[in-house]
């Protein structure tokens, strides 16, 4: 098996929801502009078959092909946004985290120092 393959059959049920209401909202937008498979396959240089996998929300069509699909709808600019850091709380949770034992050990070494100065 493959490497892909097995990123594939592992990906988290959340994450296949997610592509999968992708697939369903570009397809509604491509309806919404009354362009056919054919034409809108054109467009994106893909095969109907492949354009017919990202409608589903297939994992194992490309993100350039998902990319491609939201430039031609005008929503590419939000791709950038979906990873950004200042989005991630898990990450700022673990500085602060971090910022706070740091800030501890600073304070006990300082009165650790401040003791030893008072000492006879």
């Amino acid at each position: 098996m493959s490497k892909s393959s097995i990123a594939l059959s592992s990906i988290p049920p959340q994450a296949l929801g997610a592509l999968q209401a992708l697939g369903e909202h570009l397809a509604l937008a491509r309806l919404r502009r009354k362009e056919s498979q054919r034409n809108w396959a054109a467009r994106l240089g893909v095969s109907v078959p492949t354009l017919i996998r990202l409608e589903k929300g297939d994992p194992s069509v490309s993100m350039g092909v998902y990319a491609s699909a939201l430039w031609l709808l005008g929503l590419s600019d939000g791709l950038a946004e979906l990873a950004d850091p200042v989005k991630d709380m898990r990450a700022l949770e673990s500085d602060v985290r971090q910022a706070s034992q740091l800030r501890a050990a600073r304070t006990r070494a300082s009165m650790a120092r401040l003791a030893k100065k008072k000492e006879p």
